[in-house]
Protein backbone atom coordinates (compact mmCIF):
# COMPACT_ATOMS: atom_id res chain seq x y z
CA UNK A 1 0.00 0.00 0.00
CA UNK A 2 2.95 2.31 0.84
CA UNK A 3 6.19 2.29 -0.65
CA UNK A 4 8.93 4.25 -0.22
CA UNK A 5 23.57 -5.51 25.18
CA UNK A 6 22.70 -7.41 27.50
CA UNK A 7 26.03 -8.66 26.67
CA UNK A 8 28.26 -7.70 23.94
CA UNK A 9 27.94 -8.56 20.22
CA UNK A 10 31.75 -8.44 19.42
CA UNK A 11 32.27 -10.78 16.77
CA UNK A 12 32.31 -14.52 18.09
CA UNK A 13 34.87 -17.14 17.06
CA UNK A 14 34.54 -20.61 15.54
CA UNK A 15 35.17 -23.02 17.77
CA UNK A 16 37.91 -24.41 18.93
CA UNK A 17 40.03 -21.80 16.81
CA UNK A 18 39.25 -18.42 18.47
CA UNK A 19 39.69 -17.00 15.05
CA UNK A 20 36.89 -14.93 13.57
CA UNK A 21 34.62 -16.99 10.67
CA UNK A 22 31.23 -17.80 10.41
CA UNK A 23 29.89 -14.41 11.36
CA UNK A 24 32.03 -12.85 8.91
CA UNK A 25 30.83 -14.86 6.45
CA UNK A 26 27.23 -13.98 7.28
CA UNK A 27 28.00 -10.66 7.31
CA UNK A 28 28.96 -10.82 3.41
CA UNK A 29 26.27 -12.86 2.69
CA UNK A 30 23.89 -10.85 3.78
CA UNK A 31 25.24 -7.54 2.56
CA UNK A 32 24.49 -9.11 -0.94
CA UNK A 33 20.89 -7.96 -1.61
CA UNK A 34 22.43 -4.00 -1.61
CA UNK A 35 25.56 -4.25 -3.05
CA UNK A 36 24.09 -3.32 -6.79
CA UNK A 37 22.88 -0.71 -5.39
CA UNK A 38 24.29 3.00 -4.08
CA UNK A 39 23.69 6.55 -2.47
CA UNK A 40 23.00 7.96 0.83
CA UNK A 41 20.87 5.13 1.47
CA UNK A 42 23.13 2.03 0.14
CA UNK A 43 25.43 3.58 2.80
CA UNK A 44 22.99 3.65 5.82
CA UNK A 45 22.27 -0.03 4.96
CA UNK A 46 26.21 -0.75 5.65
CA UNK A 47 26.32 1.30 8.42
CA UNK A 48 23.24 -0.29 10.17
CA UNK A 49 25.01 -3.86 8.76
CA UNK A 50 28.44 -2.84 10.34
CA UNK A 51 27.21 -3.29 13.98
CA UNK A 52 26.97 -6.86 13.66
CA UNK A 53 31.01 -7.13 13.78
CA UNK A 54 31.71 -4.65 16.48
CA UNK A 55 31.30 -4.25 20.48
CA UNK A 56 27.86 -3.26 21.60
CA UNK A 57 25.73 -4.47 18.65
CA UNK A 58 23.05 -5.84 20.85
CA UNK A 59 22.83 -1.53 22.11
CA UNK A 60 23.11 -0.89 18.46
CA UNK A 61 20.15 -3.34 17.24
CA UNK A 62 18.33 -1.91 20.10
CA UNK A 63 18.44 1.58 18.79
CA UNK A 64 17.94 0.99 15.06
CA UNK A 65 14.71 -0.89 15.84
CA UNK A 66 14.10 1.90 18.03
CA UNK A 67 14.72 4.58 15.55
CA UNK A 68 12.90 2.54 12.69
CA UNK A 69 9.59 2.34 14.29
CA UNK A 70 9.34 6.37 14.47
CA UNK A 71 11.69 7.87 11.88
CA UNK A 72 14.58 5.30 10.41
CA UNK A 73 14.12 3.56 7.03
CA UNK A 74 16.44 0.39 7.54
CA UNK A 75 14.57 -2.28 9.52
CA UNK A 76 16.30 -4.16 12.04
CA UNK A 77 16.37 -7.36 10.59
CA UNK A 78 19.25 -6.30 8.77
CA UNK A 79 21.24 -6.26 11.64
CA UNK A 80 19.00 -9.30 13.70
CA UNK A 81 19.90 -11.62 10.78
CA UNK A 82 23.59 -11.67 10.91
CA UNK A 83 23.47 -11.44 14.95
CA UNK A 84 21.74 -14.15 15.19
CA UNK A 85 23.73 -16.32 12.49
CA UNK A 86 26.83 -15.35 15.21
CA UNK A 87 25.57 -16.73 17.63
CA UNK A 88 22.75 -18.49 17.42
CA UNK A 89 22.40 -19.61 20.93
CA UNK A 90 21.30 -16.15 21.64
CA UNK A 91 19.33 -15.60 18.42
CA UNK A 92 16.02 -15.01 20.51
CA UNK A 93 17.69 -13.11 22.56
CA UNK A 94 18.45 -10.75 19.96
CA UNK A 95 14.85 -10.83 18.90
CA UNK A 96 13.43 -10.15 22.55
CA UNK A 97 15.55 -6.67 22.05
CA UNK A 98 14.48 -5.93 18.59
CA UNK A 99 11.13 -5.96 19.91
CA UNK A 100 11.59 -4.25 22.79
CA UNK A 101 13.32 -1.24 20.80
CA UNK A 102 10.59 -1.41 18.09
CA UNK A 103 7.81 -1.54 20.50
CA UNK A 104 9.54 1.56 22.61
CA UNK A 105 9.91 3.17 19.13
CA UNK A 106 6.23 3.06 17.92
CA UNK A 107 5.28 4.61 21.32
CA UNK A 108 7.87 7.33 20.13
CA UNK A 109 6.05 7.40 16.86
CA UNK A 110 2.54 7.97 18.60
CA UNK A 111 3.38 10.80 20.56
CA UNK A 112 4.85 12.53 17.54
CA UNK A 113 1.78 11.85 15.91
CA UNK A 114 -0.59 13.17 18.73
CA UNK A 115 1.58 15.86 19.90
CA UNK A 116 3.96 17.03 17.00
CA UNK A 117 2.58 15.91 14.42
CA UNK A 118 2.48 19.34 11.69
CA UNK A 119 6.08 19.84 12.98
CA UNK A 120 7.68 16.53 12.62
CA UNK A 121 4.68 13.29 12.18
CA UNK A 122 3.20 14.89 8.85
CA UNK A 123 7.12 15.19 6.57
CA UNK A 124 8.14 11.79 7.91
CA UNK A 125 4.94 10.84 6.62
CA UNK A 126 5.66 12.28 3.35
CA UNK A 127 8.98 11.33 3.28
CA UNK A 128 7.54 7.64 2.94
CA UNK A 129 4.99 9.02 0.10
CA UNK A 130 1.75 8.49 2.56
CA UNK A 131 0.03 11.41 3.23
CA UNK A 132 -2.16 10.25 0.11
CA UNK A 133 -3.18 6.97 2.29
CA UNK A 134 -3.26 9.54 5.34
CA UNK A 135 -7.30 9.87 6.20
CA UNK A 136 -8.02 6.53 4.67
CA UNK A 137 -5.86 4.76 7.58
CA UNK A 138 -7.85 6.65 9.95
CA UNK A 139 -10.40 4.55 8.62
CA UNK A 140 -8.71 1.49 8.65
CA UNK A 141 -7.60 1.89 12.15
CA UNK A 142 -11.91 2.31 12.72
CA UNK A 143 -13.25 -0.54 11.25
CA UNK A 144 -10.50 -3.10 12.46
CA UNK A 145 -7.32 -1.83 14.26
CA UNK A 146 -5.92 -5.53 14.97
CA UNK A 147 -5.52 -6.17 11.26
CA UNK A 148 -4.53 -2.62 10.14
CA UNK A 149 -1.86 -2.35 12.61
CA UNK A 150 -0.84 -5.72 13.10
CA UNK A 151 -0.39 -6.32 9.49
CA UNK A 152 2.01 -3.32 9.62
CA UNK A 153 3.63 -4.68 12.07
CA UNK A 154 4.26 -7.84 10.85
CA UNK A 155 4.82 -7.11 7.05
CA UNK A 156 7.49 -4.75 5.15
CA UNK A 157 5.36 -1.87 5.07
CA UNK A 158 6.75 0.81 6.76
CA UNK A 159 5.61 0.92 10.54
CA UNK A 160 6.46 4.49 11.38
CA UNK A 161 3.89 6.03 8.71
CA UNK A 162 1.40 3.69 10.91
CA UNK A 163 2.05 4.78 14.53
CA UNK A 164 2.50 7.96 13.38
CA UNK A 165 -0.81 7.64 12.34
CA UNK A 166 -2.23 6.11 15.16
CA UNK A 167 -1.28 9.27 17.62
CA UNK A 168 -2.39 11.31 15.42
CA UNK A 169 -5.72 9.86 15.06
CA UNK A 170 -5.97 8.98 18.83
CA UNK A 171 -6.52 5.00 18.67
CA UNK A 172 -6.77 3.50 21.94
CA UNK A 173 -2.90 3.66 23.32
CA UNK A 174 -3.41 0.35 24.91
CA UNK A 175 -4.28 -1.58 22.10
CA UNK A 176 -1.74 0.00 20.54
CA UNK A 177 1.09 -0.95 22.16
CA UNK A 178 0.09 -4.69 22.66
CA UNK A 179 -0.60 -5.07 19.23
CA UNK A 180 2.49 -3.36 17.92
CA UNK A 181 4.43 -5.99 20.63
CA UNK A 182 2.37 -9.02 19.10
CA UNK A 183 3.32 -8.00 15.71
CA UNK A 184 6.47 -6.96 15.80
CA UNK A 185 7.57 -9.59 18.54
CA UNK A 186 5.63 -12.59 15.99
CA UNK A 187 7.98 -10.88 13.26
CA UNK A 188 11.23 -11.00 14.89
CA UNK A 189 10.85 -14.26 16.68
CA UNK A 190 9.97 -15.92 13.51
CA UNK A 191 13.30 -15.04 12.25
CA UNK A 192 14.97 -15.59 15.13
CA UNK A 193 13.41 -18.58 15.46
CA UNK A 194 13.92 -20.09 12.02
CA UNK A 195 17.90 -19.38 12.24
CA UNK A 196 17.69 -21.18 15.69
CA UNK A 197 16.19 -24.31 14.57
CA UNK A 198 17.97 -24.59 10.92
CA UNK A 199 21.42 -22.36 11.12
CA UNK A 200 23.18 -21.26 8.35
CA UNK A 201 20.94 -22.83 5.79
CA UNK A 202 17.89 -20.95 6.55
CA UNK A 203 19.53 -17.59 5.82
CA UNK A 204 18.99 -17.41 1.65
CA UNK A 205 15.52 -18.73 2.53
CA UNK A 206 15.12 -15.73 4.99
CA UNK A 207 16.70 -12.83 2.60
CA UNK A 208 15.14 -13.99 -0.47
CA UNK A 209 11.76 -15.03 0.52
CA UNK A 210 10.56 -13.73 4.00
CA UNK A 211 8.66 -10.50 3.38
CA UNK A 212 7.03 -12.02 0.83
CA UNK A 213 5.69 -14.97 3.27
CA UNK A 214 5.13 -12.24 5.86
CA UNK A 215 2.85 -10.70 2.69
CA UNK A 216 0.65 -13.90 1.91
CA UNK A 217 0.39 -14.87 5.59
CA UNK A 218 -1.66 -11.87 6.40
CA UNK A 219 -3.57 -11.91 3.15
CA UNK A 220 -4.71 -15.71 4.46
CA UNK A 221 -5.56 -14.40 7.80
CA UNK A 222 -7.72 -11.76 6.42
CA UNK A 223 -9.15 -13.80 4.08
CA UNK A 224 -10.01 -16.49 6.90
CA UNK A 225 -11.57 -13.41 9.46
CA UNK A 226 -13.65 -12.68 6.09
CA UNK A 227 -14.72 -16.44 5.70
CA UNK A 228 -15.55 -16.14 9.92
CA UNK A 229 -17.40 -13.06 9.88
CA UNK A 230 -19.76 -14.57 6.44
CA UNK A 231 -20.70 -18.09 8.11
CA UNK A 232 -21.38 -15.86 11.62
Amino acid sequence: MIHPGQGSAAPDRDAGTGQPGAESQDIQAVEQPMNSGGGPLHRLYHWVLGWADRPGGTWALFGIAFAESSFFPIPPDVLLIPLALGNVRRSLWFALVCTAGSVAGAMLGYFIGSSLFASIGQPIIELYDGMEHYNELGRLFDENLLVTLGTAGFTPIPFKVFTIAAGAFGVSFPAFVGISAVSRGARFFLVAGLIRLFGEPIRMFIEKYFNLLTIIFVILLVLGFVFISVLF
